[in-house]
């Protein structure tokens, strides 16, 4: 039930977030924040809901430094914020749909020990 409530919350607060302009474009990426639309290169990327939610979680962040308890609260809840194999392979595999080579990203840049940071 709480981590239900908390999804509502990150929800809620998303969504009240969203200004006019809901489309964020960095580099070749543009996130449509409203339409749940990531375009690479104007090419529509496949993300599923939890992708997108990290994705858009950074590009509203972009250049902060996000604690892995930070990203784990916001997405998934306070009883993950120890779970951090679940972040790892949600961002290899975002890493794989935005990175130009995935080994050596340049968009999610990991912080080691700490988490990850955003850049364009």
């Amino acid at each position: 039930m709480v981590n239900f409530l908390a999804r509502i919350r990150a929800s809620l607060r998303s969504v009240s977030e969203v200004s006019d302009n809901s489309i964020l474009e960095i580099g070749s990426l543009s996130i449509d924040l409203l339409n749940h639309v990531v375009r690479k290169n104007d090419e529509v990327l496949k993300l599923t809901s939890t992708e997108f939610s990290i994705l858009s979680l950074f590009a509203k962040n972009q250049g902060r430094v996000l604690t892995h308890q930070y990203i784990l609260k916001e997405i998934w809840g306070y009883s993950y914020t120890e779970q951090t194999q679940y972040l790892r392979v949600f961002i290899a595999q975002l890493r794989k749909k935005i990175e130009d080579n995935p080994s050596k990203p340049s968009i999610i840049i990991t912080v080691s020990g700490i988490g990850y940071r955003f850049e364009s």
